[in-house]
């Protein structure tokens, strides 16, 4: 028998009890279970932890946990309770992914210990990797498939513009184009307009004297919703300053000699719709003005009238003045020209664009023949050569008045160059003086054909000779000054080109 006094005994035997229990417990356990001493040397390792990391465990597993050790002394002595870190971490105790939590623990002779209850992850890893792998595959399917739709769509785009460009090089034009030429920069300009019809942003309209810039102003209409709209077009320059003011802005009674009642202007004619305000380079200062107040504000006041007046209008100019130039000569007020500038459609020049020509000389042909019941039929390749060598300074007006000069003096179905009479050839009143020989057309035309013919002819020699002052040739002819533009916008008559023409003799 023991020498102990039984108490002691008891405790002993109570101790070897619990003690078995508490180990038998944690064998039981799932997780892994390690018991570290205040060095962080392995106490005690349970089954599982033995399973995993065998026993006695490897120096590399031993290194490991005291790194583990450490760590988790420094985390509980910064925690409010000493003795639990909650805290689950991921850790590699040698290759081997865990995840763990770690308490405080104080053996039965009274050492601080350290648990860690650890579990081994691998398989979650594992599961983790394989899923990433798969996202991985699939972004990378998902890149490959949006890749493919992405080029399908440009390559739709890219069909779609040949299409359109097909489209344009056939003719397939809008029913109001009535502009002809099929060159890059015709397209071009069909394009632009095409783009910019649908707002409704002040459009200026810039190009050289005879390039067709009504045109333009037409189709920018036709193509625009407000198509079904009123449209007015107004030469600037054919109209008297002081009567171009009360014309597009109307007047109010008593607003001068002769304003016997309230008359609303241009402007308020076409509310909702659209105005053409041609030569637009040409208006004076105080016009600068009153348009100004248009564009910026909407809104129009009489002449005589202090009240403004609200208008919807879309404003479409055109000039053959270089506005930028005349800003800078203080001809041209600079916020104007910003207003009225916002979208730019420069016509191409003739000479810019010669492969035209031949469809355009087919083109006046074909009306100037029906016009003056000519049977023109050819137009030798010699006569073709000739006009692709002129440099046109008339532009497309020039050839047109060419053309129907051309059509008028040729004897045979056929246009040669002997025809073809230049503006700028000195031979020219030579050539014209025969076109006067009446005994060529009586029988050939009618009285009014003949006449208009003659006209024509009487008011091209006139702005010939008084070098385009439209003025002095209304003054001599003894017709209004509006009369006379009117027969000159008939007969395709420019004053300017008239004096390009005169200066370059």
């Amino acid at each position: 028998m023991s020498d102990q006094p039984a108490p002691i005994v008891n405790a002993t035997a109570e101790i070897q009890r619990l003690s078995t229990n508490w180990q038998t417990l944690l064998d039981v356990m799932p997780e892994m279970v390690f018991l570290l001493q205040e060095d962080y040397r392995i106490e005690y390792m349970n089954r599982s932890a033995k399973a995993c990391f065998g026993a006695p465990c490897s120096r590399p597993v031993a290194e490991s946990l005291r790194i583990i050790g450490a760590s988790c002394h420094e985390r509980l002595l910064r925690s409010p309770d000493f003795f639990v870190d909650d805290k689950v971490i991921e850790a590699m105790v040698d290759n081997t992914p865990v995840e763990y939590s770690s308490m405080s623990f104080i053996g039965y002779t009274g050492e601080k210990l350290l648990m860690l209850i650890m579990r081994n992850i691998t398989q979650r890893k594992n599961f983790e990797q394989e899923l990433l792998q798969f996202n991985t595959s699939i972004e990378t399917i998902l890149e490959q498939k949006i890749g493919e739709l992405q080029a399908s769509e440009e390559m739709r785009h890219r069909l779609s513009r040949q299409v359109n460009s097909l489209k344009n090089q056939l003719g397939h034009y809008h029913k109001a184009d009535k502009m002809v030429g099929r060159s890059r920069k015709m397209r071009e300009l069909r394009e632009m307009i095409h783009q910019v019809s649908e707002s409704d942003a002040t459009i200026l309209i810039t190009g050289e004297s005879g390039t067709g810039k009504e045109l333009v102003a037409n189709l920018v209409k036709a193509t625009s919703s407000r198509d079904d709209k009123p449209f007015l077009k107004i030469n600037c320059n054919a109209i008297n300053d002081s009567l171009l003011e009360a014309d597009l802005f109307g007047y109010e009674k008593g607003a001068f000699t002769g304003a016997v009642q309230r008359k609303i202007g241009k402007f308020e004619v076409v509310n909702g719709g659209t105005i053409f305000l041609d030569e637009i380079g040409d208006i004076s200062p105080r016009m600068q003005v009153a348009l100004l107040r248009v564009l910026q504000n909407g809104e129009i006041i009489r002449v005589g009238g202090t009240e403004p007046v609200k208008v919807d209008v879309r404003v479409i100019a055109a000039t053959n003045v270089d506005l930028a130039q005349a800003v800078k000569e203080k001809k041209f007020r600079l916020d104007l020209y910003y207003r009225l500038n916002i979208i730019n459609i420069a016509i191409p020049s003739l000479r810019e664009r010669k492969e035209d020509i031949v469809e355009l000389v087919s083109h006046f042909v074909n009306h100037y023949r029906e016009a003056f019941k000519k049977e023109i039929d050819f137009v030798p390749k010699s006569a073709i050569n000739r006009l692709l060598t002129h440099s046109w300074p008339g532009n497309v007006r020039e050839l047109e008045n060419l053309i129907q000069r051309a059509v008028l003096v040729a004897k045979d179905k056929v246009i040669t160059e002997a025809d073809l009479i230049f503006d700028d050839d000195p031979t020219a009143e030579q050539a014209e003086g025969a076109v006067l020989n009446i005994d060529q057309k009586l029988g050939a035309q009618p009285l009014k054909d003949i006449l208009a013919e003659f006209e024509a002819l009487i008011i091209e020699q006139a702005l010939s000779k008084y070098t385009g002052n439209v003025a002095t040739v209304a003054d001599q002819l003894q017709i209004g000054k509006t009369s006379l533009y009117d027969k000159m916008k008939q007969y395709g008559l420019s004053a300017k080109s008239i004096k390009k023409s005169r200066k370059a003799r």
